[in-house]
């Protein structure tokens, strides 16, 4: 899997909405009811969504983030190999402060972690994703 980091791109090509989100200083990650393995929220841009209002959405539904300050990174592109088409989508940041005390979705729970986990859902883009995040100074986790 081939990942690429771009600072804009068409708003009409961005698909996906991907969040890093922590609280108190520790990471937010998602167990899927279906999985057994932790990813970061995010998801599908829904038809007529921005792609702010799709992470907002995404965010809340997986994992009951109530308030919270939210802002982009970056867009992300994964492409199956170097040459191949790419799929873009935008990465976010944010900071919980308060979470609903129970989830509505397909996510079983959510499990805040001072380090990443070793069992990724989708281990050639999400560890990645942190990474470039990380890379661009914009929170101090490990």
């Amino acid at each position: 899997m081939t990942v690429r980091f771009y600072e804009e791109v068409e708003d009409s090509l961005l698909k996906f909405a991907v969040i890093i989100a922590r609280t108190e200083g520790k990471y937010v990650f998602c167990k899927h009811k279906s999985r057994e393995t932790l990813e970061v929220p995010g998801g599908h841009r829904e038809e007529g969504e921005t792609i702010l209002a799709a992470a907002k959405r995404e965010l809340y539904e997986e994992t009951g983030a109530l308030d919270y300050r939210i802002e982009p990174v970056c867009v992300y592109s994964a492409a199956s190999d170097p040459d191949g088409e790419e799929t873009f989508g935008m990465l976010y940041y944010a900071e919980v402060e308060a979470f609903e005390k129970e989830l509505h979705s397909e996510i079983e729970k959510i499990v805040i972690m001072e380090e990443c986990p070793e069992r990724w859902t989708y281990p050639e883009i999400q560890p990645k994703l942190l990474a470039e995040a990380k890379r661009r100074g914009l929170y101090a986790g490990s």
